[in-house]
């Protein structure tokens, strides 16, 4: 071993001893490594920072803005409803169908793209489900590592392999070539995910329950006292309200009704409409209602004015908290609301918003609020357009907005935009699918048009790359070529041929499957690919047997990159947001690679002999 090559392994110990005792964060030692290798003349600086301009890289990056606008529009969080509408309050549905679709969705396109739009749907229903995002995040990255099984184009070391065998003279391998294999891999991946969530749970219980206490929909509709309160009516055709505004009808001090927000159905969509003084009503508009004390009873009402009551799910609108925002107001010192009711202040005609309940001394009022005078250190629950309670924040002369819920993490700013969302991602994943255009390029494309379309905003989608992953990715890329420098590939491939050439295709199919596993925990899986599949063709010639099993292996192994949050993007990606320590994925990635490749050792030969 030259002085060189020690250094190398040496440099390589020490960043993986730093990644596992996690006192530096992780894109920080990577950048040490780049300094380390130019510094010490093993690589030159072009080589040392090859990776900033490496395709994959931006492929990474435009890719996280793509998943931002698909959460921006709502799509992301419309899936997440279908998983939660399916899966219910059971988590181990919730665990399969997360695994299925990001394995189906991932064979077609970019498996770290397809996490990093997970990513913020396992964010969602984890709180809705009031379970750490740690038990879901990890059977979601691998999950986007076996969809790299699933066909010929889901990953880049499958078409690395093909590339090598046509290169050499042989047929390449079909689209679906893989199919079999990753089938079978995702259905153990299913199975032991289902039993290994039992270790996922996040080591911070204390956070996660704090994390679980902030403020819902539910928690101010019980401290407010509004359960039964809310009501659903459709406007009939001939109806006294139609064509009259709000201001004008007094419903509620006519019957202590206060509508709080309106459905109007607009170019074959229903949409909200903002309940405020001027707003007109027409018929067939639905209204969501707060009804307050009154002596005429609600079903009186309906027949007064001319009204359908329709079915409410939720207890007071908590179903429409994507359109309809809460939030809780208190009044400083020196108000001009002070000592005024809100009929006097007219609040609904001055911030377009209702206020439907006050709380004086920890207790929530009753009767007609309307009517109450303010006093210093009420707190005012305000119902209304969550942009409307956006600019609420930046009125500070009468009161201060002090606590929005949880449920406005899950606001989409440009819902209506989601069709385009759905487009740009469409016409990504068909540009991927061929060769004409670069992935890096496709993704670009996708965030071109989205911002064209207005689904992202310049400096969201700047706010959106996660740049500590990038750098980490970057800071690795570097270990490939230094190891090709030095001899290391070489002495390598010496080795394995002495230990296995021996032994049959079996033991060298072991043997392969091992070393390349082995070389994934430090090196990207793409440049693991590289340099295996050479040899392993090289090993198939000298045995004097077929290499298809010998480069599927390769393929199958690059893949199975669970053991290490370094080596793969993907593992990167879910680290932070599922709270893992760097043993976490050796303590639940390494028997699942034991698992797989005892079965790819068994399965692949079958599929593709000797």
């Amino acid at each position: 071993m030259t002085g060189e090559l020690l250094w190398v392994v040496t440099l390589l110990v020490i960043a993986m001893v730093l990644f596992a005792r996690n006192t530096l964060r992780m894109d920080i030692v990577a950048l040490l490594v780049i300094i380390a290798f130019v510094l010490s003349g093993t690589l030159n600086i072009n080589e040392a920072l090859a990776g900033f301009s490496d395709p994959n890289v931006i492929l990474i990056a435009a890719l996280f803005v793509v998943g931002h606008g698909l959460v921006r529009t709502g799509v992301a969080y419309q899936v997440g409803d279908w998983l939660m509408k399916v899966a219910g309050n059971s988590e181990t549905r919730m665990l399969v169908l997360l695994m299925l679709t990001v394995a189906g969705l991932g064979a077609f396109m970019s498996s770290t793209g397809v996490v990093a739009i997970f990513i913020p749907v396992v964010i969602s229903v984890s709180a809705r489900m009031k379970t750490s995002p740690a038990r879901l995040m990890m059977p979601l990255s691998f999950a986007g590592l076996i969809s790299g099984m699933m066909t010929l184009v889901a990953t880049p070391p499958n078409m690395v392999v093909n590339s090598e065998l046509l290169r050499e003279g042989f047929d390449g391998f079909g689209f679906f070539g893989v199919t079999p294999v990753g089938l079978v891999v995702l259905i153990m991946g299913v199975g032991y995910m289902l039993i290994a969530r039992r270790w996922l749970s996040s080591d911070n219980a204390l956070q996660d329950k704090q994390r679980w206490k902030r403020r819902t929909f539910r928690d101010l509709i019980r401290d407010y006292r509004l359960t039964g309160r809310a009501r659903r009516v459709t406007v009939r055709p001939g109806s006294p309200l139609v064509g009259r505004t709000l201001d004008d009808l007094h419903l509620r001090s006519r019957y202590g009704a206060n509508v709080v927000g309106i459905e109007r159905w607009r170019k074959f969509r229903r949409v909200m409409v903002s309940a405020t003084g001027n707003t007109e009503l027409f018929a067939r508009d639905v209204l969501l209602l707060d009804m307050s004390d009154s002596g005429i009873t609600f079903r009186q009402f309906c027949t007064d004015e001319m009204l359908e009551p329709m079915v409410l799910r939720g207890e007071y609108f908590s179903d429409q908290s994507r359109d309809v925002g809460m939030a809780e107001v208190s009044l400083i010192p020196d108000s001009e609301l002070l000592g005024k009711t809100l009929r006097d202040v007219a609040f609904r005609s001055a911030y377009g918003l209702n206020v439907v309940g006050i709380r004086r001394q920890g207790q929530a009022l009753e009767g007609r609020l309307v009517d109450e005078e303010l006093q210093l250190g009420d707190m005012l629950l305000v119902i209304g357009d969550w942009k409307l309670i956006r600019q609420l924040q930046q009125q500070m002369h009468d009161f201060i907005v002090l606590n929005l819920p949880a449920e406005v993490d899950e606001v989409a700013p440009a819902l209506s935009q989601a069709p385009h969302a759905l487009f740009c991602l469409a016409l990504m994943v068909a540009l991927m699918l061929t060769d004409d255009v670069p992935n890096a390029i496709a993704a670009i494309i996708a965030c071109i048009l989205m911002g064209k379309f207005r689904c992202i905003t310049m400096e969201g989608a700047y706010k959106a790359i996660h740049w500590p992953s990038l750098l980490l990715i970057i800071g690795m890329m570097p270990f490939a070529l230094a190891l090709q420098k030095t001899g290391g590939v070489a002495l390598i491939v010496k080795g394995l041929m002495e230990v296995s050439g021996g032994h049959g295709p079996y033991m060298m199919l072991l043997s392969l499957f091992i070393l390349c596993a082995g070389i994934g925990l430090f090196i990207s899986n793409t440049a693991t690919a590289v340099l295996m599949a050479p040899i392993a063709i090289a090993a198939a010639h000298q045995m004097g047997v077929s290499p298809y099993p010998f480069t599927m292996i390769i393929a199958i192994a690059a893949s199975a990159a669970f053991m290490t949050p370094v080596s793969s993007p993907v593992n990167t990606l879910v680290m932070v947001p599922g709270n893992y320590k760097f043993g976490d994925f050796i303590r639940i990635g390494v028997p699942f690679t034991l698992l797989v490749m005892v079965v790819s050792v068994f399965l692949v030969p079958v599929l593709f002999p000797f």
